[in-house]
């Protein structure tokens, strides 16, 4: 998909974001899904009004 982590831009990236581990009700993700996702808000934005 256009705008994700590329897979050399993840391997710097990735050893600095904490380790993926899970809470109690909540299982662990994927730490890139995360950034990805972090990085689609702030390149297109969202509206809060909704």
């Amino acid at each position: 998909m256009r705008g994700d982590v590329r897979d050399e831009e993840w391997a710097t990236i990735g050893g600095l974001l904490p380790p993926e581990r899970g809470r109690w009700l909540r299982p662990a993700q994927d730490n890139r899904l995360f950034l990805n996702g972090m990085l689609y808000v702030l390149r297109v934005g969202c509206r809060g009004d909704t």
